[in-house]
């Protein structure tokens, strides 16, 4: 054994390395983007091995990994949690198939929103599927449950889960790390009626599943994940923790005069054996997940009713954003400990900005000029660098929902009649999940405007390569079916800003679809280089 000091994603990215992968598919998204970042690291210092790709979404890179398990690879697919929702068809579908390498789903949530546009709980997905989960609550157990996750993959022939949240994903802490397995050998499934989920097989195969799930509620029943310590000479109320929300309550809990049964869960299925054996010697349980009532949901069809449940549901935990030591005191009977007071006065508010020479501000520049003869105009866009346009000093940005709605939400207004509108989208959002209403759009020759913003990065999540370079935009866009006669190109530049507001009026004015083509590197990037 040995000690490095990584952050929690870095631990789920040498648990994987050790585990043996041959290969680690991801889409960058805060705060997973540091899994796939530290393994091409790895990768570069050791002849090439394992391999490392960004992907052009979620779902290729899980269909990616899919295929290496189909000859009989470990791959590793991270992603945040909206990123789960890309994900979600071939997620769920692999649960049928008979996984022959082991595949591990790491997903980090973002309680709190740092990042992202929504809280949700991957363990959702994971129930939807009726797979296995590992959540750990440390660096420690990011690196060991990655190992152990590919173990269960295989033993039980099913993906598996590692949930992580923002704080342990980009938090540092000692982790003590073993020997590394060698990668597995070629061998193609056996059996492919098990991999072809035509409905006479699917049926047969969510049987298999089906059956599953008793071997599966066995393992995490008897798993050291999920610990249970019972107290003789306290029954007031009982606690369940789940992941990194244990940690939190063990920083409170020596200011109890008692020493409250306790069940953590780090494994799932929920251990309902575990949760009856805490309820039976208990008048009330607390219980503190980070992110959605997930397990507290769940008790309803496991104890009685008449035991009192405290949580997020009946608001004695808070129901959004991120626990922490000082938030759960109020449910374990503690008194509120208050922060320090205050510095007198009060600060302006900043919001955040582009950065300085950011090609975006240019475009939005543009772009408002060539709006300004409108009384009533239309900007949608995506996620990314750009949906900065919705703030000061810009307020151009109108809509913001997930990534390539800027499109599909563009062609609904026009065909619904509404004019000028005009989809920002940057090149990598657009390479993820934009060229599919682009074909829409296409087909029907919608009244609209679509802004490809490249500035030839993935720069909101630290400057990933994208998947395809900017000069091959064009052929794509023209190979889609889009008019090559307004398919116009700018580079946004304070100097340009006359000749670009006359292009983006000129398209806007064309009743049809015409796409431009923004292209300047990043700022930032260009720097680095």
């Amino acid at each position: 054994m040995s000690e490095m000091v990584l952050l929690g994603d870095e631990a789920v990215a040498l648990g994987a390395v050790h585990a043996g992968i041959s290969a680690a598919y991801a889409y960058p998204g805060t705060p997973s983007t540091e899994i796939t970042e530290y393994i091409m690291a790895y990768s570069r210092r050791n002849g090439g091995r394992p391999l490392a790709s960004w992907c052009s979404n979620e779902k290729t890179a899980c269909e990616e990994a899919l295929g290496a398990s189909f000859v009989g690879k470990r791959a590793l697919v991270s992603m945040k949690h909206v990123g789960l929702n890309v994900a979600a068809d071939p997620f769920i579908n692999a649960a049928l198939l008979d996984i022959n390498g082991g595949i591990v789903v790491a997903v980090a949530d973002d309680p709190g929103m740092h990042s992202s546009q929504n809280e949700q709980d991957s363990r959702f997905y994971v129930d939807l599927a009726k797979v296995i989960c590992l959540e750990p609550r440390n660096q420690q157990e990011a690196y060991e449950m990655t190992r152990e996750a590919f173990d269960l993959s295989e033993r039980f022939r099913i993906p598996v889960m590692v949930r992580l949240v923002t704080r342990l994903a980009h938090s540092r802490a000692v982790v003590r790390v073993g020997e590394p397995l060698e990668e597995r050998l070629l061998h193609k499934a056996e059996d492919r009626k098990s991999w072809t989920l035509l409905p006479a097989y699917a049926r047969r195969r969510f049987k298999v599943l089906l059956d599953k799930q008793r071997e599966l509620h066995a393992f995490t029943e008897g798993s050291a994940h999920n610990r249970i310590s019972l107290s003789s000479d306290f029954d007031e109320y009982g606690v369940i923790t789940t992941g990194i929300a244990e940690n939190y309550y063990m920083e409170n809990i020596q200011e109890l005069s008692y020493r409250p049964s306790h069940l953590h869960i780090g494994a799932y299925p929920i251990p309902e054996g575990k949760v009856r054996r805490l309820a039976d010697c208990v008048k009330r349980l607390v219980i503190l997940e980070e992110g959605y009532p997930f397990v507290e949901k769940y008790l309803r069809g496991i104890i009685p009713p008449q035991i009192q449940v405290d949580g997020k549901l009946n608001g004695r935990v808070g129901i959004t954003g991120e626990l922490d030591p000082d938030n759960t005191r109020g449910v374990l009977g503690l008194k509120e400990r208050r922060g320090g007071a205050a510095v007198p006065g009060s600060l302006p508010g900043r919001p955040p900005q582009l950065c300085a020479g950011c090609p975006h501000t240019d475009t939005y520049n543009a772009l408002r000029d060539a709006l300004s003869g409108y009384s009533e105009s239309i900007v949608t866009s995506d996620i990314g660098c750009y949906t900065l346009g919705a703030l000061p000093p810009h307020n151009i940005i109108e809509t913001c929902v997930c990534m390539g709605a800027s499109i599909g939400m563009a062609k609904g207004a026009a065909e619904a009649g509404f004019y000028p509108v005009v989809a920002a989208i940057g090149d990598s959002t657009f390479l993820h999940s934009g060229i599919t209403p682009l074909v829409d759009a296409s087909v029907s020759d919608v009244n609209m405007t679509v802004i490809i913003m490249d500035n030839s990065t993935v720069a909101m999540t630290g400057g990933q390569q994208t998947v395809i370079p900017s000069e091959k935009l064009r052929k794509l866009i023209e190979g889609i079916g889009v008019d090559p006669e307004h398919i116009r190109e700018i580079i946004p530049l304070e100097k340009n800003r006359r000749i670009n507001t006359q292009i983006l009026r000129e398209e806007i004015e064309h009743r049809g679809l015409s796409v431009i083509l923004a292209v300047r590197e990043c700022v930032e990037i260009r720097r680095r280089k």
